[in-house]
This record gives structure tokens, sequence and C-alpha cells, in this order.
């Protein structure tokens, strides 16, 4: 009884009962369109950005930080990927390597603010995003950049290529071997344990003797790696770096980590959460573009989706501590 009790309370089935209600909902309304294959495939495609973008903000979020400058790091990084194939005619290896050292050197900048000026996370990051939003103006000169197949083909395949009778993208792979290798980190490591006692309790940390100056870098250069992998698959997709990249998706990835039971306060998280979380942003988005739903209502949908996730965070971080208290 106690076991049922514990589950039915656990993060996870509260995730699990609101995917349910987004998937009976969408399929009633969309006329039972909703869970064809087509869709499910359109689900799939959509989710593997977001899953990027998440775990890398999951995991700064549970060290007790925020980085809102990924999506505009992989916008960045998909044009300078583009612009190094197709117009320099750079082979695909080094032309990734460069441009995924280009957003670590974001990412260390990001933590140099935080831990070295003392920049409040959001700001620092917000900051930095602005640059990279500039840098890929720059370098596309405000214009698209075309990437054919013939002049990267195995590049574009990335993207483009599907799995079980053209059915299931194989970027999907991707996605899931990100979330069981950061699933395993998290849970499983001495690093994953460092991140939640940072986040859970800096003073402690430090006194321990562990350098949270240390985790922060490896955080946010490893989230900036993550959003260039994003926004690399995004150019591979399309066949061409664009101006709008993955900025559209930098919301989404926080929106699906803290709906996903990452506590905003930090300390608290896991990636099934994240993987719910994911489910039930993708699902949602989707079911709008279903229904026909006009942008600016898509928008909305999604920032009040946003507030909703912080609100369940809100409200199931007073209920631990309140337990916390009772068992005290």
């Amino acid at each position: 009884m106690k076991t049922i009790r514990k589950t039915i309370l656990s993060k996870n089935f509260t995730l699990l009962v609101i995917l349910a209600a987004v998937i009976v909902f969408f399929q009633i309304a969309s006329g039972y369109t909703y869970l064809t294959m087509i869709n499910i495939r359109n689900i799939l495609n959509s989710l593997v950005i977001v899953a990027l973008l998440s775990i890398g903000a999951g995991f700064l979020i549970i060290s007790g930080h925020i980085d809102l400058s990924a999506g505009y790091i992989g916008t960045f990084c998909g044009m300078l990927i583009a612009h190094l194939i197709a117009n320099l005619r750079w082979p695909l290896i080094p032309s990734f390597l460069i441009t995924l050292a280009a957003a670590m050197a974001v990412g260390a900048a990001n933590a140099t603010l935080i831990n070295k000026l003392r920049f409040q996370s959001f700001i620092a990051t917000l900051a930095m995003g602005t640059v990279c939003n500039g840098l890929a103006l720059l370098v596309s000169g405000g214009k698209y950049i075309n990437v054919s197949r013939e002049v990267a083909p195995v590049f574009i395949s990335i993207g483009t290529s599907r799995l079980f009778g053209g059915w299931v993208p194989s970027s999907v792979l991707i996605a899931i071997a990100a979330m069981i290798i950061y699933g395993i980190v998290l849970s499983r490591t001495k690093f994953g344990r460092k991140v939640f006692l940072v986040g859970g309790n800096p003073v402690a940390a430090r006194l321990t003797g562990l350098n949270t100056e240390r985790v922060s870098y490896a955080l946010f250069m490893n989230n900036a790696a993550l959003g260039c992998i994003a926004g690399c698959l995004v150019t591979s997709r399309v066949m061409s770096g664009q101006i709008a990249g993955t900025t559209a998706q930098n919301f989404s990835g926080i929106t699906a980590a803290i709906l996903g039971g990452v506590s905003f306060g930090g300390g608290s998280g896991s990636i099934s959460g994240i993987i719910l979380g994911l489910l039930i942003i993708s699902g949602f988005s989707n079911g709008l573009t279903v229904m026909k739903v006009e942008m600016q209502w898509v928008q909305i949908a999604s920032g009040l989706l946003l507030i909703l996730a912080l609100t369940l965070d809100y409200f199931m971080s007073k209920g631990t501590a309140r337990r916390k208290k009772i068992k005290a």
C-alpha cells in the first residue's frame, strides 16, 4: 500500500497522467488523426532537437544555474558548419570539430562571466546568446546558406535518413543515445552526485572540498556542445543554415526539463522525468499544429505551459519540504 501511495505521489506518475491527458485530448479534438503513423513520426522528429537542449538545461538547473544561450548557440553553430562545408568546402569532420570548439568556447565564456565576474547566470547567458545571434548573422550575411546533398552527402543523410521503412527519423537514435548516456552519468557516476550536491547545497559542496567552479565550467560547456549538435542537426535536416535555427526551441528545452521534475531551485531531477517532459512538450506542440492553430496562439500556449511547469515545480517543492519537516 505504501509503495502504491508513493508511486501515485511521485512526479513521474503526475507527468504520465498529464501525458495521457494530452494524448487523449488531441486524439479526440483532431478527429482521431493525432495518433497516425505520420504524425507520430513528426512528433519524434521534433523531439530530437528539444531532447538535446533539455538534457543540457536539466543538468545546469539541477546544479543551480540556468542557461538562456543554448538555442542561440545552436543557431550560430548551424550557420557556421553550413558556411564551412558549403562556402569554404571543408570536409565534414574538421568543420564539425571547429564548430564544436566554437560552441564550447561560448560555454566557457558563460562560466567565466558567472564564476569570475559574479554575473547572474540568466543575465550572462542571455548576453552571450545575443552575441551568438549576431555572429550567426555575421557568418551568413543575413542570408540562408544552402548545403546540397552533392557537397555533403553524409552530413545531409544524418538529418534526413529514416529507419524502419521510412517511419522513424535516424536522428532519433542520437536523442536515445544521449538520454541513455546522460541518464547513467546523472544517476550512477561520481560526477552526477557532484551535480546534485552543488545544486542542493553549494556551501556544503565547497566545504567538502568540491571544486564547484570546475563543475560549473563542465556543465556550461556541455550545454553549449549539446546546443551545437542540435543546431548542426537542424542544418542537416533542412539542408541549409538558417537565421531561425534552434532559437525557437530555446525555451522548449528549459520547459521540458522543469516540467519533467527538474527543480528550478536546484538539487533534484532525473532523466526519466525529462523524457516525460519532452513527450508532453512535443506532443502538445504537435497537437496544436495538427489542429491548425495559428502561430501566435501556439506561442501563447507554449508560454502558458512554461508557467504551468514552474507552478508544478513550486507546489511539488513545497510539498516535499513539508513532508521532510513532518519527518524531522
